[in-house]
């Protein structure tokens, strides 16, 4: 390809390379390829799925099993930058980064949830977020000093990340107590703003509050620890409640990024967009993922089928053609009962209808968890896990 033809291509500029950044430069890549110039913007040098941060945790996985380098990245027509990210112009299209300016024909955003620890007083000081990959790692060390005693798990805000993630760290932490002989010694309790674990199934909040009781594990419903006493190590609750602990891990406080949010992109905290086609209302401007306000749980899987949607729409525009491809709001999120069983939780957002079908908890669907693992790294880095 000559230098002339390289300038005539359209550059599609994605912020953020988790599960929406990947799965939208993969398809573009494959629906486009060497037709456009798509660069991956992220501030990591690799990828961690969500999950792998609680094998982690919990002792199944170290650190270097479950880190995907971007450096593996080998698409066509697919660049990846490892920058920070100092301001965006959506209107002009221009990101600035500690690599430079980079401009766009399209920019797609696609940076998550920040997590802010400090929103919470005493937390940091007195508490483990476990949320972020360097937290979950260092949970790890953690939860191996632990002699037991009470821990208190809070949810610190809504929407959170990947809502059956803290009902999993429960019923996991259950089965690592069990196994260093510290749970008869040991108590648990669960903190969230819900009435429910996961509000969108009720089925498979139904198998939760059972395996929950069948555990001795404490559900506090629709309630919300605002502040941590370090000195007394009490946490202390919206309601004017308050929960003694020994050990506390924190989902903290979710936010826009800063820099998003400067750029004037958001509006009551997220940006917006349509629902149906992830479009904001900058002109070539597209977000997904957890920091869109689309109406779907933060959750990877959800953030993999607005990349599928956009993409579309993206490929058209570049194409100077139409597309009518329509979000369906549909996700399969895996949830872990611990002792090597794992559930599916199968539910749809938008429609006539909305549905949260629950399937298991099995042995079997263990596999197909891993499975659902290692595919997306063969499909977005090209080689086994």
């Amino acid at each position: 390809m000559t230098s002339d033809d390289a300038r005539d291509r359209k550059r599609v500029v994605v912020l953020g390379a988790g599960f929406a950044g990947l799965e939208l430069t993969t398809r573009l890549s494959e629906e486009v390829g060497d037709d456009i110039e798509v660069v991956l913007v992220d501030r990591s040098d690799a990828f961690v799925f969500g999950f792998s941060k609680l094998d982690v945790m919990f002792g199944r996985k170290v650190p270097e099993e479950v880190r995907h380098p971007y450096a593996d990245i080998a698409k066509p027509g697919v660049r990846f930058v490892q920058a920070a990210i100092h301001s965006i112009d959506p209107a002009g299209r221009t990101v600035q980064t500690d690599a430079g300016a980079i401009d766009a024909d399209v920019l797609v955003v696609a940076l998550g949830a920040d997590l802010d620890p400090a929103a919470t007083p005493g937390l940091i000081e007195g508490g483990h977020e476990f949320y972020t990959v360097a937290g979950g790692f260092a949970a790890r060390e953690v939860l191996e000093r632990f002699a037991g005693g009470r821990v208190v798990i809070g949810v610190l805000s809504t929407p959170y990340k990947c809502p059956p993630a803290p009902s999993e760290t429960a019923l996991l932490l259950h089965a690592h107590l069990v196994e260093r002989g510290l749970r008869d010694t040991s108590e648990i309790a669960l903190v969230i703003d819900f009435g429910r674990p996961i509000p969108p199934s009720p089925a498979a909040s139904a198998a939760l509050l059972e395996a929950f009781a069948e555990r001795d594990i404490e559900w506090h419903a629709s309630r919300e620890v605002c502040e941590l006493d370090t000195a007394c190590k009490v946490a202390i609750l919206r309601d004017g409640g308050e929960m003694p602990y020994d050990l506390f891990l924190a989902v903290p406080v979710h936010r826009a990024p800063a820099v998003v949010t400067e750029a004037g992109l958001t509006k009551d905290g997220w940006i917006q967009v349509d629902p149906l086609t992830f479009e904001t209302s900058f002109e070539g401007v597209y977000a997904l993922g957890d920091v869109a306000a689309v109406g779907t749980p933060r959750a990877g899987v959800f953030a993999e089928g607005h990349a599928a949607i956009a993409a579309e729409h993206i490929a058209a525009r570049i194409r100077d053609t139409t597309s009518e491809a329509r979000y369906g709001g549909r996700g399969i999120c895996y949830l872990e009962f611990g002792a090597g069983e794992v559930a599916m939780v199968d539910v749809t957002f938008f429609g006539d209808q909305r549905s949260g079908e629950l399937i298991g908890p099995s042995a079997g669907l263990a596999a197909e968890k891993s499975q659902f693992g290692s595919s997306r790294i063969k499909r977005w880095f090209g080689r086994d896990w």
